[in-house]
């Protein structure tokens, strides 16, 4: 069997990047954006205090024009060795072209709230809330932040790797 080698490029070189990282280099560069392609996916990992730049700048000014947030999702890192424990991860897509990339915000436990993109894509407003119910990860300025799978006394976030696989008696005393 031949070996596979890992096609992973942290910093990949300037002529290897895709157009879209080269652009966001271009305009947040001092941003402190990371990048990382593997296998031709691109990965931007953005502070918490430029992804509504960032993001909004993919919407609007980029060529490419990235028009549909495909998916927002959360990430919990707690057995990882991870500086911090939480991201929250947006996909996005540009229908033009068919570009995609995916921008990671890394999210500390101590402080457990990113801001809401949700008047960038209002698609955004339903996914923010089903991160918030399942991790607890909070969006500043979300217009209804409220349970949207769990019931609205449930005390636990679920997705947490921390959450007992036999629950904190919450089931015993769940109503169906």
């Amino acid at each position: 069997m031949a070996d596979e080698t890992d096609e992973t490029d942290t910093e990949a070189p300037e002529a290897t990047q895709s157009v879209t990282v080269q652009s966001l280099r271009e305009h947040f560069p001092e941003a402190g954006i990371e990048f990382v392609c593997s296998r031709g996916e691109d990965t931007a990992v953005v502070r918490r205090d430029q992804l509504v730049s960032v993001l909004t700048f993919l919407r609007d000014s980029f060529p490419n024009r990235f028009d549909r947030l495909s998916d927002l999702t959360a990430v919990d890192y707690l057995y990882m060795d991870e500086d911090v424990r939480f991201a929250v991860v947006y996909h996005l897509h540009s229908l033009a072209s068919g570009d995609r990339i995916r921008i990671k915000v890394p999210v500390p436990e101590s402080d457990p709230c990113v801001a809401s993109i949700s008047a960038i894509w209002p698609a955004a407003d339903w996914l923010e809330r089903e991160v918030y119910d399942l991790y607890g990860i909070e969006f500043d300025a979300h217009p209804d932040l409220r349970r949207i799978l769990m019931p609205d006394d449930f005390e636990s976030f679920p997705l947490r790797k921390d959450y007992p696989l036999h629950g904190k008696g919450e089931r015993d005393n769940f109503v169906f």
